[in-house]
């Protein structure tokens, strides 16, 4: 089985329009460059604290991938459980995907 919102994000790594990490989210959404946030859904809090508070201040959406840490990370091939897409047409699939809970072909 293959995860298709998982899958994508890889394509949107390898465009160069994914940002990796709470503190580089942070400054992509503070520099206006971030259409959109992601967070695994086991995300630490104090992570999340300063991403929230510049989304809510720049008016960039945040959305829970409903995936943890462990599975981002493997898909992505770092660490990580905050994540920017800096590219609108990436971030609106992404939207699409997750309102439909694309998992498996």
């Amino acid at each position: 089985m293959s995860d298709k919102i998982l899958s994508f994000l890889g394509i949107c790594k390898r465009a160069k329009k994914l940002v990796i990490g709470a503190e580089i989210t942070e400054e992509s959404v503070r520099e206006g460059r971030s259409e959109l946030v992601l967070y695994a859904e086991d995300a630490s809090e104090n992570s999340l604290k300063r991403v929230r508070r510049a989304a809510r201040e720049r008016g960039v959406e945040m959305l829970c991938l409903d995936r943890d840490k462990e599975g981002l990370s493997c898909a992505l091939g770092r660490l990580c459980a905050v994540l920017s897409v800096e590219d609108k047409g990436f971030a609106d699939k992404l939207r699409e995907m997750l309102k439909r809970g694309e998992l498996d072909d």
